[in-house]
C-alpha cells in the first residue's frame, strides 16, 4: 500500500472543492505534510493546555479562538502562541475572513508554520476540507490486472503476465461490457469498506494485445465501451489449467481475498484452449448479482440434495 500525504501548498492550489485559501504567514512551511483527514480546533490549546493537541491535523481557528487571542495582552498572546507553535503543526487555517493578531502571525512565521485564511464560516469550511482530505488521503495501491464493468459488477481480472487477461477483457468489450483499466489498476479505498479502481492517466482507455500492440478502446468501440472508475466487487484469478489440481466444481464455499483491508469474493478460473472465458466471467457476474439478492445456486442445490436424502431416509425407515 502506498503511503499518502498532502503538502500544504496543494491546499492553496486547490480549486475543485472551493476552499479558497490564501496565505497569511509561514510561507517557509508550505512543504509540510498532512496525513490525516481529521480536523481540530485548538481551543484549550491556546490557553496552554496542549495535552490533547494533535499536531498532525489541520488546526482551524474560528471566531472564538481569534477573539480570545485578540483580547489577551500582547506578551501573553505571544507566550501562548509560542507554546502552541512549539509542536510540529502542519498548518493553521483561519475562517470567516478574520485576521489573527500580528503577534500570532509573527510567531507562526518564525516557526515556519503556515497560516492560511478563508472567507468561509468554520462549519462550512470544515465540511469542505474534510471531503477534500478524505478523497486525497484515501489508502491506495496498484495491482497488475484488468478491471472491467460487467453488467454493473466491477470484475478485477488477475493472473500472471501472458495468461490472457487483456484478450478476455477485449472479448467482454465486444460483448457490450466496459473497460476500466488494463495492465495496471490504481485502487483507492473509500470508507467504510469499498474499493474504487481506475486506470493510470497515461494509459487510460488503452489496451495491450500481444500481436496487435496498443489499441484505444474508446476510439475503436466508442464512449459506451469505457468507464473512468468502478467499485471493485469481484476478483477473478486466471491460472493455467493443472490436470492434477482439484478445482471447485460446486461453488458452495465462498473464497475471499483481501485488498487494503477489504474482503472481496475471489474465484479461480483455470485457463485452457476451448474454454469461453468471457462467457464464464459474464455468468460469474450474473451469479454475483443473484447472491446479492439472496439466491445462492450452489447452496440451494445442496439444500435440495440434503432434503431429498432425508426424504429417502425416512422412506427407508418406514419400510
Amino acid at each position: 500500500m502506498d503511503s499518502v500525504a498532502l503538502a500544504i501548498q496543494e491546499l492553496l492550489n486547490e480549486t475543485e472543492y472551493g476552499l479558497e485559501l490564501r496565505l497569511l504567514a509561514g510561507a517557509g512551511g508550505l512543504g509540510h505534510q498532512v496525513t490525516s483527514s481529521r480536523i481540530q480546533k485548538p481551543g484549550l490549546a491556546l490557553t496552554g493546555y496542549t495535552e490533547h493537541l494533535h499536531p498532525d491535523r489541520i488546526q482551524v481557528l474560528g471566531n472564538t479562538e481569534i477573539s480570545y487571542l485578540s483580547q489577551l495582552e500582547p506578551q501573553v498572546a505571544q507566550a501562548h502562541a509560542q507554546a502552541l507553535c512549539a509542536f510540529p503543526i502542519s498548518c493553521f487555517i483561519v475562517t470567516k475572513g478574520l485576521v489573527p493578531p500580528s503577534v500570532f502571525l509573527e510567531v507562526a512565521e518564525s516557526a515556519a508554520i503556515p497560516v492560511l485564511g478563508t472567507h468561509h464560516q468554520s462549519s462550512t469550511f470544515i465540511s469542505l476540507i474534510t471531503k477534500f482530505l478524505e478523497e486525497r488521503l484515501l489508502p491506495v495501491t496498484h495491482l497488475h490486472g484488468v478491471l472491467v464493468d460487467v453488467l454493473g459488477v466491477g470484475v478485477l481480472l488477475t493472473g500472471k503476465s501472458g495468461i490472457g487477461k487483456s484478450e478476455c477483457a477485449l472479448d467482454l468489450v465486444i460483448r457490450g461490457h466496459r473497460l476500466v483499466a488494463d495492465d495496471m489498476v490504481f485502487i483507492k479505498k473509500k470508507m467504510p469498506a469499498s474499493l474504487v479502481g481506475q486506470s493510470e492517466q497515461q494509459i487510460q482507455h488503452l489496451m495491450e494485445i500481444r500481436g496487435l500492440g496498443i489499441i484505444n478502446i474508446k476510439d475503436l468501440y466508442g464512449v459506451s465501451s469505457i468507464r473512468d472508475k468502478k467499485i471493485i466487487d469481484l476478483v477473478l484469478e486466471l491460472e493455467e489449467w493443472d490436470p492434477e489440481q482439484e478445482y471447485d466444481r460446486l461453488g458452495i464455499d465462498d473464497r475471499k481475498t483481501t485488498i487494503l483491508g477489504v474482503d472481496l469474493p475471489h474465484l479461480v478460473l483455470p485457463v485452457r484452449p476451448g474454454r469461453n472465458l468471457a462467457a464464464i466471467i459474464e455468468v460469474a457476474a450474473r451469479n454475483f448479482l443473484l447472491k446479492g439478492m439472496g439466491y445462492h445456486s450452489a447452496r440451494d442445490f445442496q439444500e435440495r440434495l440434503l432434503n431429498r436424502m432425508e426424504v429417502r431416509q425416512l422412506g427407508d425407515e418406514v419400510e
